[in-house]
Formats: C-alpha cells, sequence, structure tokens
C-alpha cells in the first residue's frame, strides 16, 4: 500500500475520533438553554457541563503521550473511546447538573486518550513533507462534527430531549472502535521511559484545580473565599511542578521543548486563536436564542454556518500555504479573527439572518486556516523522539485554551450583567463578551509575525519550485 495512501487511511480514522468529540461539543454548546431549564439552573451556569470536560482532560492528557508509548497506540485508543461512549450514556441520564458534570468529567478522561494519542498515530506514520495535507485529510470528516453538531443538536433538543444529544454517541463511538481496530498500528516504545508520576500529581491536579477556580470565578460563585482558595492551591501545584521538572530527566510536560521557535510560536499564538475557538460555541447559540429569541432548531441552523465555511475552506488549505506561507496567512487571519467577532457583537436584532450566516461563514473559514496552521506547524522542527511528549505538551495547553475562552466569556457575560444590574443574561451582555474574545484573538497576530518568513517550509512547501 503506498505510503501516501496508508496516511490517507489512517488520519480518516483518526478523523472519526474528532468527529465524535466535536459533535459532542457542538450539539451540548446548543443544547445548554434548555439544558438549563431542564435542570432548574441559571443559563450561564450551564455552562459548566463544557468546562468540567476540560477539567478531565486536563488531569490526563500530560499522561496520554507516556501511556500510548507503555499500552501500545491501538489499545489506548480502544479503552478511550469505550469510556467516552460508557459516560455518553451517564451524562444522557443525569438529573442535576453535578451528575451531568460529572459524566463530562469522565468524558474529558476518555478524550484526554483520545485526540492527542490518534495525532501522535499520525505523526508517527507520515513524512513531514506529507503532513500538512495528512493533517487537512484528518481534519476534513471531523469538521463534520461542528457542522452536523447545531443542526442535529437544534432539531433533536426541539423535537425529543436534550439528553438524546449524549446517545448519538453511542453508534459514533461503535464505528470509531472497528476502524480503530482495523486500521490504527499498535505503536509502542520497546524500553517506555520511566513515567513521571509525580508530575502527573503534580501538573494534572494543578491543572485541575486552576481551571475548576476559573469556571466558579467567571460565574461569580460564592462564597469567594472558595474560588481563591482553590486558584491558590492550583497555583502551588503547578509552581511545585515547575521546580520539580528542573530535576526530572522525563517530565511529563516538557516545557524545554518551547526553546524550539516553530513549536513556542503555535503554542502562543495558537493560544489566543483558541480563545475565541471555545467561546464561540458558547457564545453563538445562547445570543440567538436567549437574545434574539430563537428556538434552538432555527439557532442551529445558523450556526451552521460557521464549520460549512470551515469545511470548505480545508480543501484549498495546502495550496494557500505553500503560495503565502506560514507566517503572512497567520499575521493576515489573526485580524481576520477579531474582526469577525466584532461583526457578531454589532449585528443589529431584526436584521435578516443570511447576514449573520456570512459572517459566520468567514469566521469557519478564518478558523479552519488558523488551526491547520497551528497543528503543522508545531511539529515541522521537532526530533522524532520528541513527538510523544510534544503531543501531550500542545493538547494539553490547546485544550486549556479553549476551556479558556469559555470561561472568560462566562466571566465578561458575568461582569457585564453585574455592572448593568441585570437580574439574567441579556443581548448587550453577550455583545460585549463577543468584543472581549474578538480583542484578546488579535494578540495572535504580533506573536505570528515573530515567525520567520521562511519559517515551517519543510512542511508548506513554501518558496520551493512547482
Amino acid at each position: 500500500m503506498p505510503a501516501l495512501r496508508r496516511s490517507q487511511i489512517v488520519a480518516l480514522t483518526i478523523s472519526s475520533l474528532l468527529f465524535m468529540e466535536q459533535l459532542d461539543g457542538t450539539i451540548l454548546a446548543t443544547a445548554l438553554p434548555s439544558i438549563a431549564t431542564s435542570l432548574h439552573v441559571d443559563p450561564v451556569a450551564a455552562s459548566v457541563a463544557l468546562t468540567s470536560y476540560i477539567v478531565g482532560l486536563a488531569i490526563f492528557i500530560p499522561a496520554s503521550g507516556a501511556v500510548a508509548d507503555r499500552f501500545g497506540s491501538r489499545t489506548t485508543l480502544m479503552i478511550a473511546i469505550t469510556l467516552f461512549v460508557t459516560c455518553s450514556i451517564l451524562c444522557g441520564q443525569a438529573t442535576s447538573l453535578s451528575v451531568l458534570a460529572f459524566g463530562r468529567m469522565m468524558q474529558g478522561v476518555g478524550g484526554a486518550l483520545m485526540v492527542p494519542v490518534g495525532r501522535l498515530v499520525l505523526l508517527r506514520s507520515v513524512a513531514k513533507s506529507e503532513l500538512l495535507g495528512a493533517m487537512t485529510w484528518m481534519m476534513m470528516p471531523a469538521t463534520l462534527g461542528p457542522m452536523l453538531g447545531p443542526v442535529i443538536g437544534g432539531f433533536i433538543t426541539a423535537g425529543l430531549s436534550w439528553r438524546w444529544n449524549f446517545y448519538i454517541n453511542v453508534p459514533v463511538g461503535l464505528l470509531g472502535l472497528l476502524m480503530t481496530w482495523k486500521h490504527i498500528p499498535q505503536l509502542r516504545e520497546v524500553r517506555p521511559k520511566p513515567f513521571d508520576r509525580l508530575g502527573m500529581v503534580l501538573a494534572g491536579g494543578g491543572l485541575a484545580l486552576l481551571s475548576f477556580s476559573a469556571e466558579m470565578v467567571s460565574h461569580n460563585t460564592h462564597p469567594y473565599w472558595l474560588s481563591a482558595t482553590l486558584m491558590g492551591l492550583g497555583a502551588c501545584l503547578f509552581l511545585g511542578y515547575a521546580r520539580h521538572m528542573r530535576y526530572c530527566p522525563e517530565p511529563v510536560l516538557d516545557f524545554r521543548l518551547m526553546k524550539i521557535p516553530t513549536f513556542r510560536l503555535s503554542v502562543f499564538s495558537g493560544a489566543a486563536s483558541r480563545l475565541a475557538a471555545g467561546a464561540l460555541p458558547f457564545l453563538m447559540p445562547a445570543l440567538l436564542q436567549i437574545g434574539f429569541g430563537l428556538d434552538p432548531a432555527r439557532s442551529g441552523l445558523i450556526v451552521f454556518a460557521a464549520p460549512i465555511g470551515a469545511l470548505c475552506t480545508r480543501l484549498h488549505v495546502p495550496r494557500i500555504f505553500r503560495r503565502f506561507g506560514f507566517r503572512k496567512v497567520m499575521i493576515t487571519l489573526g485580524w481576520g479573527a477579531g474582526v469577525t467577532f466584532a461583526l457578531i457583537a454589532v449585528f443589529p436584532a431584526g436584521w435578516p439572518y443570511w447576514v449573520l450566516t456570512l459572517i459566520l461563514l468567514m469566521s469557519g473559514a478564518v478558523q479552519a486556516i488558523q488551526f491547520s496552521a497551528y497543528n503543522s506547524i508545531a511539529y515541522a522542527d521537532l526530533p522524532e523522539d520528541r513527538m510523544s511528549a510534544a503531543t501531550s505538551f500542545y493538547s494539553t495547553f490547546q485544550q486549556i485554551m479553549l476551556s479558556a475562552g469559555i470561561c472568560i466569556a462566562a466571566l465578561s457575560v458575568t461582569v457585564s450583567r453585574l455592572l448593568r444590574h441585570h437580574v439574567e443574561a441579556q443581548t448587550v451582555d453577550f455583545r460585549m463578551s463577543f468584543l472581549v474574545i474578538g480583542g484578546l484573538s488579535c494578540l495572535a497576530v504580533p506573536l505570528a509575525a515573530r515567525l520567520a518568513p521562511a519559517a515551517g517550509a519543510n512542511v508548506s512547501g513554501h518558496g520551493k519550485p512547482g
């Protein structure tokens, strides 16, 4: 079987796992207002169903590379998929927000071992010159998750119940198990490196406490001393990890990877863009349903536009980067992301929704090209023996930034509501949050500007003839 053909099959298999995870996330975002009504909680507080998933990710993602090296990529993926599907059933049966949050956190544990390990398999299966194309193959079917999520979620929530949004993971998960068994190689280290147990406790515990305390602050949760205490404990654990890492030969999160310029700039510049990517699925359905008074089905059809823009754009990603290179594209699209969020923020109620649909199409296209850039250039200059550590590190901070986007968006809504003395969140509060997130996403521009003009040329082919 030719190498490219094999890389495509591996990429499409991994994309089925991404499809399940992203379908789950976008369906849930559309259903949050209905979940809040069903469980008798505030709609903004219901976002804990999104961020609790990130807590599970934060604890176990740092260990994903080491687990795959020790037990094998195929075995790790099949265990992760099984856990994800089982916890989806638990979430569908939840009768309180706390049970739902627990189920989502355990789903996060499955996701922590599923997506990073899948990416690691792809990185070890293709040459760097094929990486951008393979990433595009991997992301194209995965884009169907966000594309179908708002529509399926809207109709399921309106016609059946929000609970059925979780049950849809069962057939998708079974398909993922079959494809993993048939197509994912059992990659493992012959002599795996010693596992950093203390680092796992310090880094995972610190990130989980910081994520959870940020969630409490964003919702103005009382008592304030509890949020401050958890945040302080999380910071102490993470500082303890920073000291531990200096003396550990193989730390679970290796910050020494940040010495590689393309990896470092991808992490930092991608962090700003992922704040926006994390906030959009939370803010957009809330603005349409709470602010503009649309039902979940119609809201889902409008949000449907962003993934369509992403899917259409992905076909042209390799050509775009071959023509212009990573630096120019990342700078241009950094500004583009901020502009699309500003346009959503000022969109007047009563205007035709096809205008908003065009804005979301543009937003989806921008994000598709941005994340193809970040996910490819991050590994452009990494040696083969650092791939496992790099995927754990990159995936950890990728998910933390997505969670931070939700928390900052919820905090912006909460602060605006308190300053304006609103009992419940209103349209103006969501508009303010869009402006805040859009401004933060523009921080990607000066960071991307620090890239060398030829950075990532071994991946994109930029500057080469033909």
